[in-house]
């Protein structure tokens, strides 16, 4: 990634969301302030999220991730 690209994403430390928003207008301003919500800064470092298409859905993965915590 360029010094360029770098500089065009947004500090998600930066983000900051009105609690007193309704549930969709909180989500359509947390995209207006991040821009990109795959690819952003956090403590300094790019984070870029990427999805596996072969992958499972999020529901399965969470559900399997908090019986695993679950057990211990």
């Amino acid at each position: 990634m360029t010094e360029e690209e770098r500089a065009a994403l947004v500090d998600i430390g930066t983000v900051h969301i009105d609690p007193n928003l309704p549930p969709a207008e909180r989500a359509a301003d947390y995209l207006r302030q991040i821009k990109d919500p795959y690819c952003f800064i956090c403590n300094g470092a790019v984070v870029r999220l990427q999805f596996d298409p072969n992958g499972g859905d999020l529901k399965s993965h969470l559900k399997n991730y908090f019986i695993a915590c679950k057990q211990g």
